[in-house]
């Protein structure tokens, strides 16, 4: 049997749905969203570093005075030794900005969301998990490996959200699993549509809010804290590595399910810990957003000059109420296009987005302002966008 054949059969299958990525390697350093790639000098409008606090002065200098004083890793998976006093104090401070009993660390985001899902599946008898049609691959996967009854409901609509769960007795355990801010489109999630309906029908929810941490609420506990809903929500999903600009997630609960999931969830059981110097700068950022609103305000006034210079010039953005703004082209050839004539002749680095991470004909650019952006550099890439789409002839300009 050769091997190799298989390997080169898939790729040249991606390749053939012009879906083969390539990365771009930048130096992102202090300069950022300035920064070299390829030996060029661009402007970066990726990522999920939204308020900018990877480059942050403050938060690097006590990043650096944790490193030294606690060392580089763990040393450990949190059962065997690799528990630290700043795990304990960092998870403290996660499940109080949340307005819950407990919080639980994980290494990313994404572990933290397969695993709790997976784990409440084993632990909940004859669970139903009614989950939004945009829901990100976490949460799939999460569900999935759980072997819970799945139902799927129209993206953020409550109506078929309520027939789906009217449709199951009373009693039998259900979850609502959403997303407060989509990282595809942007929208938002009818939060307190969707904590009702959980009332109404004897159901647990569970929310995401990792492209809303840091962005949104008094201390940048994300969209649900902004609403006033944080004691209303069951189960809250977070991320270390976006808003907060540093490594790792989390879950707060009650105290119940936390312990739940620490002591049943494998992907939290037989992993390394977060480095302690990550916690102690989480605790940090925490302490820093409360008395830094600025940034969510500067990025807020930024966010909407880019949405109406962009309605302006007639480029296709589809309706977002958040931070990310993404722009419907429906082919990954020429997304990629797109992508390479920005970067080529523009230096403005917008990443082409296509299948898995949307589904095919929903190819996209996804832009991510920060809060390190100038209206300077909007105003560069307005004035490129506009260039390359009446080029490409992807829409008629206005």
């Amino acid at each position: 049997m050769n091997y190799a054949d298989y390997f080169a059969q898939s790729l040249n299958a991606i390749k053939a749905e012009n879906r083969y990525r390539i990365f771009r390697p930048l130096d992102r350093d202090a300069r950022f969203p300035e920064t070299s790639c390829a030996g060029k000098e661009i402007i970066s409008w990726c990522g999920v570093d939204y308020l900018g606090l990877t480059q942050n002065p403050e938060i690097k200098q006590a990043m650096s005075a944790s490193i030294q004083r606690y060392g580089t890793g763990a040393g450990g998976t949190r059962n065997i030794g690799g528990t630290h006093f700043k795990h304990v104090e960092l998870e403290a401070r996660l499940a109080e900005l949340h307005q819950q009993e407990a919080a639980l660390l994980f290494t990313s985001g994404y572990v933290a969301n397969q695993t709790t899902l997976s784990t409440l599946g084993k632990i909940l008898p004859d669970l139903v998990y009614v989950s939004d049609a945009e829901n990100h691959m976490s949460i799939i996967e999460g569900i999935r490996e759980s072997h819970a009854k799945r139902i799927i409901f129209e993206h953020n609509h409550v109506q078929d959200l309520e027939k789906k769960l009217a449709s199951f007795p009373l009693n039998q355990p259900k979850i609502i699993v959403f997303e407060t801010v989509y990282s595809m489109s942007g929208d938002f999630a009818p939060i307190a549509e969707i904590v009702s309906l959980a009332k109404k029908y004897n159901a647990l929810t569970y929310a995401d809010e990792v492209h809303a941490l840091g962005v949104y609420g008094p201390q940048g506990g994300g969209l649900i804290e902004a609403l006033g809903l944080s004691s209303q929500v069951d189960i809250v999903q977070g991320t270390l590595g976006k808003g907060f600009g540093l490594l790792g997630g989390y879950i707060t609960a009650s105290a119940a399910i936390v312990d739940s999931i620490r002591l049943m969830g494998n992907g939290f059981i037989f992993t390394v810990s977060l480095p302690p110097h990550i916690c102690a700068s989480g605790l940090f950022v925490l302490d820093y957003l409360k008395t830094h609103t600025e940034m969510q305000r500067y990025l807020a006034e930024l966010v909407c000059y880019l949405k109406s210079g962009l309605k302006k010039a007639g480029l296709p953005m589809t309706d977002s109420s958040s931070q990310i703004i993404p722009i419907l082209i429906g082919d990954a050839l020429r997304c990629q296009a797109i992508t390479e004539r920005l970067f080529s002749e523009h230096h403005i680095y917008v990443q082409a987005v296509n299948y898995p991470t949307v589904r095919k004909g929903q190819e996209r650019l996804r832009i991510s302002p920060t809060a390190l952006h100038t209206f300077k550099q909007a105003d560069q890439l307005l004035d490129a966008l506009t260039t390359v789409f009446c080029q490409e002839a992807v829409k008629p300009c206005v």
